[in-house]
């Protein structure tokens, strides 16, 4: 009895239950095949390559263009060569997965383009593994597969063999040997034919997949990738709710606000309790627009699609209960993402300012160097702020919100960095990709 998944026993599996799954055995004489193939091309390059050098030093180069014409053909061979390699890599992985139903994921391309890109390749490890692989295949593959071929033809040899034998004596004892050989090989043909499987499918993962740290590398590529879609997706949702409240909720409160202020105007002959009712509904309308419009900035400026960076900022310096001395120096946009990131960070920090720092006044510079934007908000205040608060000393306002700004700059691959020693001035530094 054997142990199965969960705990449950089940009877090992027989001998005929084992012949039934064909798939080792096809996968092996595929890998026989492909063996074939990989030696044929392989050694087709070598060789090929190999001539041409050894005509290029030992015969007649008396043209120029003779010359120029065999160097061509040397060079071209670890082109060759590398358009080979991860050719029959994606051959060997497709074997695996139509045979086996084993997913292989393909090593990561080399970086970078034009002319060079076949040659960039060899500088990529992949590339070696896969050639490695490849040399395996044609030895140890085409030994496996072989092996298995005669495992299962070995009882058809035998009695071939034995049927030239039968003249009696020795002939024949020796041909009941092959018999009873053959048989014991055609018993573990299933179990070899597993077994060049399991090595060959280990010496894949190993080769013919990415490393431990290229798949590392891939998985933060796709977070990365994964991340800015989530924040283009969040920053396109903002515009999308900012739009349907300013053009639907927005518009019906300033018309009921108008109707009301008409009628506290118009109605000043009606009874003193009408009057208090109207002048308390048009004062909590008047109020609702307010803090609708408060939200609808909060979610997307739509000034900073309209207008750009430094417009959006002019209005939160101006509606600052502090002043606020500003410079923007961008001559050219950044993508729109990120330039939401720089509009939330300095109207986040100046929030700070006004409720823990005690400044009497804040200075905010944006400017952009390059590929990058640098926003620097500085003021006057009692200082000690950090990002992570301080339990101790709670008071300080250290870490108040500037824990949000430093994960809104990091969703965009930005740093953020404080310079506030205690008793001030402090000054917080935000760096953001303007491509992101």
């Amino acid at each position: 009895m054997a142990a199965g998944p969960g705990g449950v026993y089940r009877e090992p599996m027989s001998w005929m239950e084992s012949v039934r799954d064909w798939r080792p055995t096809a996968h092996a004489l595929a890998g026989l095949a492909a063996g074939a193939l990989t030696g044929a091309v392989l050694g087709g390059l070598a060789l090929g390559w190999l001539a041409a050098i050894y005509s290029l030093v030992d015969g007649p180069t008396g043209a120029s263009e003779l010359a120029w014409f065999y160097v061509a053909v040397a060079l071209t061979g670890p082109v060759l060569l590398g358009w080979a390699t991860h050719g029959l890599g994606a051959l060997q992985r497709e074997r695996f997965r139509a045979v086996l139903g084993v997913e292989i994921v393909a090593p990561p391309r080399a970086g970078g383009g034009g002319l060079l890109r076949p040659l960039r390749a060899w500088r990529a490890p992949a590339t070696w593994r896969q050639l490695g692989y490849h040399l395996l295949a044609m030895t140890g593959g085409t030994a496996g597969g072989l092996l298995v071929a005669a495992c299962w033809t070995a009882p058809a040899l035998a009695v071939a063999s034995l049927a030239g034998r039968w003249d009696g004596g020795r002939g024949t004892v020796v041909g009941l040997g092959l018999v009873l050989l053959s048989a014991l090989l055609f018993l573990v043909a299933p179990r070899v034919a597993a077994n060049v499987a399991r090595v060959d499918q280990t010496a894949a993962r190993a080769l013919l997949g990415p490393s431990r740290g290229e798949e590392l590398a891939v998985r933060v590529e796709a977070l990365a990738r994964s991340r800015a879609e989530i924040v283009a997706a969040t920053d396109a949702e903002r515009r999308r709710i900012e739009r349907d409240l300013h053009d639907g909720t927005q518009r019906r409160l300033v018309s009921l606000a108008m109707q009301l202020g008409m009628a506290r105007e118009s109605l000043t002959d009606a009874p003193e309790a009408v009057r208090q009712v109207i002048e308390q509904a048009h004062d909590e309308a008047t109020e609702a627009l307010a803090e609708l419009r408060q939200l609808v900035r909060g979610l997307y400026p739509a000034v900073l699609d309209d207008r750009g960076l430094d417009a959006a900022l002019s209005g939160i310096a101006a509606n600052a209960p502090l002043p606020v001395r500003l410079r923007v120096d961008v001559a050219t946009r950044c993508a729109p993402g990120v330039e939401a990131v720089a509009y939330f960070v300095v109207s986040e920090a100046l929030t700070n300012v006004a409720k823990h720092a005690g400044a009497s006044r804040a200075e905010v510079t944006v400017e952009r160097t390059g590929d990058r934007l640098r926003v620097v908000v500085a003021d006057d205040g009692r200082g000690g702020a950090t990002v992570d608060p301080d339990p101790v000393a709670p008071a300080n306002g250290g870490g108040t919100g500037l824990r949000g700004l430093a994960q809104r700059a990091a969703a965009v691959d930005g740093t953020l960095s404080i310079q506030s020693p205690p008793g001030g001035p402090t000054a917080i530094t935000v760096e953001l990709p303007c491509g992101s």
